[in-house]
């Protein structure tokens, strides 16, 4: 799998310290809370298991799983829930926790979603930010890090349910999406 790899943008000891200062944040921000962690299903586990385990005080979590890719490169734009939530969002605070924000299009819809069930508050983290492929006017209240506009994969996020488990991020060659 490292052979598909065009560079590494992330290492491992990287996101570690970065996920690190972002559950030192969170935990600020929520001290004396109980906030709810909904993780969105499959690219975020890897993250949102790293960043739980950094935040201090209480916290509870619980995972959506949504469609709006496909096994393709780019959004279709239409977004499906797949897996529900099994807790109440219901005067929460939650914070919605995605490896990825892109187009916005799947975490936009998610808070639309999830304010007509009526939380405290909502707030989003992200792992990456891609600005410049935002369609959907959404920002995180926490980012790991900025990246171009290029294909990563690994920490979590695949190219065809593959490349999940390596444990830095990096750019996928064109060749092997292109196909």
């Amino acid at each position: 799998m490292h052979e598909d790899v065009k560079k590494v943008l992330f290492t491992a000891a990287e996101i570690n310290s970065r996920v690190r200062e972002i559950g030192c944040d969170i935990s600020t921000d929520f001290q004396d809370k109980n906030p709810l962690i909904i993780g969105i299903l499959n690219g975020s586990f890897v993250f949102v298991a790293d960043l739980v385990r950094q935040i201090e005080g209480r916290c509870q979590v619980d995972f959506m799983a949504v469609s709006s890719y496909g096994s393709g490169t780019e959004s279709s734009g239409r977004v499906k829930i797949i897996k529900d939530l099994s807790i109440s969002v219901k005067d929460r605070d939650i914070i919605l926790v995605d490896d990825i924000l892109d187009s916005g299009n799947t975490l936009y819809y998610l808070c639309q979603v999830l304010e007509a069930r009526g939380p405290a508050s909502i707030s989003i983290a992200v792992l990456l930010d891609k600005p410049s492929r935002r369609a959907k006017p959404i920002t995180a209240n926490y980012t790991g890090f900025e990246i171009p506009d290029e294909f990563v994969v690994g920490y979590g996020l695949d190219y065809d349910d593959k490349y999940r488990n390596l444990d830095f991020i990096g750019v996928l060659k064109p060749e092997i999406y292109n196909k």
